[in-house]
Order: structure tokens, then C-alpha cells, then sequence
């Protein structure tokens, strides 16, 4: 959306009933003859807004009290719910918001793609709460608030939001940012730490520490004997991303489980992972279970990364080839694949964007691209001998465009579709899609 104008002080409050939830989980109204947003409202409230931006077609609002509340109002969870701007439908009781993200779904499907699924997958879900297990929190030291703060940024983007917990967070992490508040304030260049990327592997805390000034020997100290207090592994990035470094010698490497498929995964602190642990196993059995998997299979797996699907596949078909434009991930994915004794998973670099496919004859295909979709490989694949393909997406408008090229220019069918509750309280919206012949 634009940026508007800023509204003039209203006389008084303006009395709305919502209509709908917006993609982004804000109310929608109408007033005037013009659509209004509306942050904390929900559909069949009744609210009192206050207009915070005024734009040619629409307006921007705040329920500043809400007359007559939704069944599916819930009371937020974190005590920064509002002026955060890391979690926005707090205020939606978790069924409502996993079934507002259906509805997404199955509306870009239709709207963009005219295509509709022939069975309704159930929702994946988990967790609500402490599922995040990687974040990068900004950093920003403000004397006048006591010193660093760390967080997400402010609703409004401008500033760092002042956090004293995350309850999204791993608690191992969401529960210690004043003890991070301290660590980053003691150090000699403690104004020139602009962030901190947060995780938690299967052996615990991690924390990627970005500064923009060298660390004095004292610093050094003092990070060091935090990491042996709280247990925590620290690593140091002065630059850029290949410049991350360990704190200290013989830390032990990060890495995760997919116990089911007996594959251990071993990934860099800044290396792309799925942030919910939880709904990334249940994402990796929901694929094999839609590819049908055989012992005779031949698996394409397009942006594989370290090989999150490409090596549990492996492990039941014939041949898995995955292919990734990242060279770092690529040689992560097949040192993993190294470490887990798989002989049969073959890893290629090569930008998918503009790359043509290998010619290998394959007969399923695993597409997870990133938000911009995979309409270009789709425009280069070669799928007539392929009988099913399974679609992870984190973008519901790029599915479905990419939908309408399988159905309408390759002969396949949308069999099954249903979302992923990867990120609760938000409105990021993951989902599954299988295409059979």
C-alpha cells in the first residue's frame, strides 16, 4: 500500500461493522463509499476507529474500541502485541486464523490461477507458541531507554521495538533477551551492532553477533565467558555473510533431526532453514506421503537447499537429484548427504531462473521455491513423462499463477491443497499443493 497521507484529528470516533479480513489480517469496511483497513477488527465486530491515513481509494485505521467483539476475538498472548510488528493476528483465536489462511488459499487459487484443489487437505498445525526457532532481531543502543535494545521492528517500521520476551520465540531464546540486552550493551562497540541472528538447534541456543567495529580482547572475554555461562554458541560476522566465524575453536556444528526418515541435517548459523522445527517434519512426511513415493522413483527436487526433502526422499526411491542456485547450500546438501551414508542423491548448482533442467528422465518432481514462485523453470521443464508434482509454497498469489501453467500448459490436475500453520500470529501463509495426472 502507499504511504498516504496522515489523517486530520477526527471530531470523534467513527462507529464501522467489519465486513471481512484483509490477506494481511486487517478488518475491511466501507465509509463514504471508500474501503477502509482497519488494524485489531475483526469480521461482524462492531468497532469505534480512529483514521490514521487518508489515500484516494481507501483509508487506514485503528478500532480504538471495539462495541461489539467476534467469537473468534482471543486475547493477545505477548504483552508487545500491537506496537511489535513481528506478530499481527494475535488478536484472532488460533482455528479462526489457520481458517482465514484456508480461505487465502483457496481464493488465490481461484482468483489468480482459476483453479480449484478436488480434496481440501487438514491444516498442518503445531505449536503457537515457542515454535520459532531462528529470527534476526534488530539492535539498537538508545541511552535514554537503558541502554541496547533488541527486537523486531515497531509496527510502524520506524524504530527497534523495545523486547523484553518473545513467547514466539524458542523459549530457550524468546525468554533471554534481557540477558542478550546485556550481553551486546557491555561490549566496546556496543552502538555499532546493528543485529543478531537468534536460533536454537537440537543442541541449543545460537547466536550470530553482526558488527561493523572489531571486538577488543576484552569483548572477546566477555562474550566467551556469557557463552560458557547460559550454554549459548557464538559466532561473529564483521562482514559479510562468508565472514561468520565461531567464537570459539570446536564448537559443536548446528544441526537438526528428521528422525522418521533417519536423516540428520547440518546447516551454517545464517544458512536457510524453516524457522518452525515442528511443522518442517510434518511438511517433509505431508510431501512424501503426496509424491506417493516408490522404490523405483526418480525425484527432481528444484530449490533444494541443504536437502530438507531431497534426502528423506532418498531414502525411498531410486535416484533423488536436487538442484539449488545457492553454491554454499549445495555443498552443505551433499556433505549431508555424505554424513547419512546416501548414495543416490546427486546435488547441482544452477540458477533456476534462467538454468534449463537436466535432461534426466524423472517421474516426480518437488518444486519449493521461494516468494517470487517458480514461474520460469516451470516455463523449461520437461514434464510429460513426470506423474506427479508437489508444490511447498510460501506465497499463496505465486501458487496459484504457477498452478494455472501445470493445469492449463502441462495436462496435470490440482488434486490436493491446504496450508501450513509455519508461522501462527502472523499472516505469512504456507501451503501444499499436489498436481497429478
Amino acid at each position: 500500500m502507499s504511504r498516504g497521507s496522515v489523517a486530520k484529528p477526527q471530531a470523534g470516533p467513527v462507529v464501522l461493522r467489519v465486513e471481512s479480513l484483509s490477506h494481511e489480517g486487517r478488518g475491511v469496511a466501507r465509509a463514504d463509499g471508500k474501503t477502509v483497513f482497519i488494524d485489531n477488527a475483526l469480521p461482524g465486530e462492531v468497532v469505534s476507529v480512529r483514521i490514521v491515513r487518508r489515500h484516494g481509494r481507501y483509508d487506514e485505521a485503528i478500532a480504538e474500541r471495539i462495541d461489539r467483539p467476534s467469537p473468534e476475538r482471543a486475547s493477545p498472548g505477548c504483552e508487545h502485541f500491537g506496537v511489535c510488528g513481528g506478530c499481527s493476528l494475535q488478536h484472532i483465536a488460533p482455528a479462526a486464523q489457520l481458517a482465514h489462511k484456508q480461505r487465502m488459499l483457496l481464493e488465490q487459487l481461484q482468483h489468480v490461477g482459476r483453479v480449484a484443489p478436488a480434496e481440501i487437505l487438514s491444516p498442518i498445525a503445531g505449536p503457537v507458541w515457542g515454535y520459532r526457532r531462528r529470527a534476526r532481531l534488530g539492535l539498537r543502543l538508545v541511552p535514554k531507554k537503558g541502554g541496547v535494545l533488541v527486537g523486531f521492528r515497531e509496527k510502524s517500521g520506524r524504530h527497534i521495538a523495545d523486547i523484553r520476551r518473545c513467547p514466539v520465540l524458542r523459549p530457550e531464546v524468546g525468554e533471554h533477551l534481557l540477558v542478550i540486552r546485556e550481553l551486546i550493551g557491555a561490549l566496546s562497540c556496543a552502538d555499532q551492532v546493528p543485529q543478531i541472528e537468534v536460533g536454537v538447534d537440537d543442541a541449543g541456543p545460537v547466536l550470530t553477533i553482526r558488527h561493523l567495529r572489531a571486538l577488543t580482547r576484552e569483548d572477546l572475554a566477555h562474550l566467551g565467558d556469557v557463552s560458557r555461562r547460559h550454554g549459548w554458541r557464538i559466532y561473529l560476522q564483521p562482514g559479510g555473510i562468508d565472514s561468520v566465524r565461531p567464537l570459539t575453536a570446536g564448537q559443536q556444528p548446528l544441526s537438526f533431526a528428521v528422525p522418521r526418515h533417519d536423516v540428520r541435517l547440518q546447516f551454517e548459523p545464517l544458512d536457510f532453514i524453516q524457522v518452525n522445527g515442528a511443522i518442517n517434519l510434518a511438511a517433509i512426511d505431508a510431501v512424501a506421503a503426496l509424491l506417493d513415493l516408490r522404490s523405483d522413483d526418480r525425484v527432481l527436487d528444484l530449490y533444494c537447499g541443504l536437502g530438507n526433502f531431497t534426502l528423506p526422499i532418498a531414502r525411498r526411491v531410486a535416484r533423488a537429484i536436487g538442484m539449488e542456485g545457492e553454491a554454499g547450500l549445495v555443498a552443505r546438501a551433499r556433505a549431508n548427504a555424505e554424513r547419512n551414508g546416501i548414495r543416490n542423491a546427486e546435488f547441482l548448482v544452477a540458477d533456476l531462473t534462467t538454468a534449463r533442467p537436466p535432461s534426466w528422465p524423472c517421474n516426480k518432481v518437488v518444486l519449493d521455491p521461494p516468494r517470487t514462485g517458480a514461474i520460469e523453470i516451470l516455463r523449461r521443464l520437461e514434464l510429460r513423462e513426470v506423474s506427479i508434482v508437489v508444490y511447498v509454497s510460501c506465497n499463496p498469489a505465486t501458487l496459484a499463477r504457477d498452478a494455472a501453467v501445470l493445469v492449463q500448459e502441462h495436462g496435470f490436475r490440482l488434486a490436493k491443497a491446504g496450508v501450513m500453520d509455519m508461522f501462527p500470529h502472523t499472516a505469512h501463509v504456507e501451503s501444499l499443493a499436489q498436481f497429478v495426472r
